[in-house]
């Protein structure tokens, strides 16, 4: 099993910078990709950005040069720079644990929600 925590979020001004971090804990050596989701109001959820256990990194177009993701051993974190009013959302945090060849779920965070003034 593994659990996820997130923590930070809040409300900043246009411009400004939140960081979100996401602690695993249970069999984490399992994960193999973590990323940021993120659902807006009356909007299906997206990914923001991906980072696998090769380092490989995957962003969505609106976040390229604005975001990057990290991670350090157990802790994944977002660094959001230039924030924009569309970047208003709630944000989650997923870990993709594999059993086995055939056999990987996903494991979601509790959601933290961002928000940016204008």
């Amino acid at each position: 099993q593994v659990q996820l925590v997130e923590s930070g979020g809040g409300l900043v001004q246009a411009g400004g910078s939140l960081r979100l971090s996401c602690a695993a804990s249970g069999s984490i050596s399992r994960v193999n990709i973590m990323g940021w989701y993120r659902q807006a109001p009356e909007k299906q959820r997206e990914l923001v950005a991906t980072l696998t256990n090769t380092r490989n990194t995957n962003y969505a177009n609106s976040v390229k040069g604005r975001f990057t993701i990290s991670r350090d051993n157990a802790k994944v974190s977002l660094q959001m720079n230039s924030l924009k009013p569309e970047d208003t959302a709630v944000y989650f945090c997923k870990a993709r644990v594999t059993v086995s060849l055939d056999f990987a779920y996903d494991v979601w965070g509790q959601g933290n929600q961002v928000t940016v003034s204008p």
